[in-house]
């Protein structure tokens, strides 16, 4: 069953809160546990496959999906022609590097990878820059106009 991000918020609004330290046992104790040290590669990817059930029509749909999800506060810092500098923020993200200082956050990457590689149909790649000091996380996305996507999925 594939809900929409709407549906989502629907949802999420009937939560009460989201529990940092049951977010914490998942994503970063059980799916390392699971994964090994494959973990950030494989979160990369399935960002990337998230993104594609979940297709965005704008920059700013990324950015309300993300406040959606509870994945934090995306702001696009810049663009030119063959890049984009996000910067994410939340206090949940102060508080995964006070817990686990080896966190890292390529599910997101991905899901902003792809998300800008269909809306620009060309091939992207996001790259994680973390600023652990300030409880931020900085993207940046890289493409080559050259390199043109073919859709499938």
């Amino acid at each position: 069953m594939n809900e929409t991000a709407s549906e989502l918020k629907t949802i999420e609004q009937k939560a009460d809160s989201i529990s940092v330290f049951g977010y914490e046992l998942i994503r970063e104790i059980l799916l390392h546990d699971i994964l090994g040290d494959d973990t950030p590669e494989i979160l990369y990817w399935a960002g990337k496959r998230l993104a594609r059930k979940y297709p965005l029509e704008s920059v700013s749909e990324i950015i309300d999906f993300f406040q959606q999800a509870s994945w934090g506060n995306l702001a696009l810092l810049k663009e030119s022609k063959n890049e984009m500098e996000f910067e994410l923020s939340s206090s949940f993200i102060k508080e995964r590097y006070q817990k686990n200082n080896e966190c890292t956050f390529q599910l997101e990457a991905g899901f902003i990878a792809q998300q800008i590689e269909m809306q620009s149909e060309v091939i992207c790649e996001a790259f994680e820059h973390p600023n652990k000091r300030k409880g931020k996380i900085q993207f940046t996305v890289k493409w080559d106009k050259k390199d043109r996507a073919e859709f499938s999925y």
